[in-house]
């Protein structure tokens, strides 16, 4: 069995079992690290100014080191601890694997932040399209992104890759996740959470998985646990989010997305075979055994990496990114209701 995740400071294994479909992880945990708005794990750090092009959020451990959270921040979630001194795991099904999820856009929010997969170390940026920030339309009756939206470490679709079923290539971006538990996130925020099914998205003729996964800490969290469980307890929930993203580029002058199988959502169990084929492409890319496609791949902590780099390093490409500053003002149109 190959390792899963790929460590220096300790080695984390796991499998996908074909038989059961579950992830199960089989070795101990890796540092945690802890977030400074006293959320959990990682700190952030704020460059350049607010709603400009030069707007970057860059990760770095509770010690000060500067990460990727692309490439640094494990896939798996493992157990909670203080002053990065390991503790004991919790008691839970074997079959809950916990997932580390990036936020990168906070629910009923407009600007399109993202991982900057192509800028080293990865900080979280927003979009720019022809010289200009791009912000999703509102499409009546939603404002914004309709979840927290966000993305999964370690994954990445990749570009060389056809889908069997959609014979579509991978978008070359990590696989996208829509968080929907009741807490508004924030970009940069690093949350555990529950796989509960994904939708297969085709964008203008690529691959572009959307994960649907639930807070673990969320109140919700326990009663959810599939697809189904969605549809039951949220009455059009998932209708919406379809709608969502067949539409939400129209008001852009692009066509409607169309999806794989129908449209429909697929269960947990095939969400964890995808995130696992994504995650093997991920490993394959920062092993420099595939093409990189543009990706940028430094990273602080990766094993067999030939792209692993130092702390001072790391610490250069911050500290030449443009000082925190002023925000600048959004202009009123991003407020303007679509009806498409």
């Amino acid at each position: 069995m190959r390792p899963l995740l790929l460590r220096c400071s300790a080695t984390v294994f796991g499998s996908f079992s074909a038989s059961r479909n579950k992830l199960v992880t089989q070795a101990a945990a890796f540092p945690r690290r802890f977030y400074f708005r006293n959320t959990m794990h990682y700190q952030t750090e704020e460059r350049g100014r607010p709603n400009s092009p030069d707007y970057r959020i860059y990760f770095k451990t509770s010690g000060g080191k500067y990460i990727s959270p692309f490439h640094d921040i494990s896939l798996i979630a493992e157990t909670e601890q203080d002053n990065d001194v390991p503790t004991k795991k919790p008691k839970k099904n074997e079959s809950e694997v916990l997932f580390n999820m990036v936020v990168e856009v906070p629910r009923w929010s407009n600007a399109k932040m993202e991982i900057a997969t192509k800028e080293p170390l990865n900080p979280i940026k927003q979009d720019v399209k022809k010289g200009k920030l791009r912000y999703v339309a509102n499409i009546f009756p939603h404002k914004g992104y309709i979840w927290n939206y966000g993305a999964l470490p370690q994954t990445w679709e990749d570009p060389n890759h056809t889908d069997k079923e959609t014979k579509c290539c991978g978008d070359n971006d990590p696989i996208d996740v829509c968080e929907i538990g009741n807490q508004v996130c924030f970009p940069g925020q690093v949350i555990q959470v529950k796989v509960l099914g994904i939708l297969a998205m085709i964008d203008e003729g690529e691959m572009d998985w959307k994960v649907i996964a639930i807070n673990a800490d969320d109140p919700d969290a326990k009663s959810l646990n599939s697809i189904e469980d969605v549809c039951k307890s949220r009455p059009g929930h998932l209708e919406a989010t379809v709608d969502w993203f067949r539409k939400y580029k129209v008001p852009d002058g692009k066509p409607e997305n169309q999806f794989g199988y129908n449209g429909q959502f697929k269960d947990k169990d095939f969400a964890l075979e995808v995130i696992k084929s994504t995650h093997e492409h991920w490993r394959a890319l920062v092993q420099k055994q595939t093409s990189s496609s543009g990706i940028e791949c430094k990273n602080i902590s990766c094993c067999e990496s030939p792209f692993k780099c130092s702390a001072d390093e790391a610490r250069a490409v911050v500290e030449s990114a443009p000082t925190f500053d002023s925000t600048h003002p959004v202009s009123q149109e991003v407020d303007k209701w679509h009806f498409v």
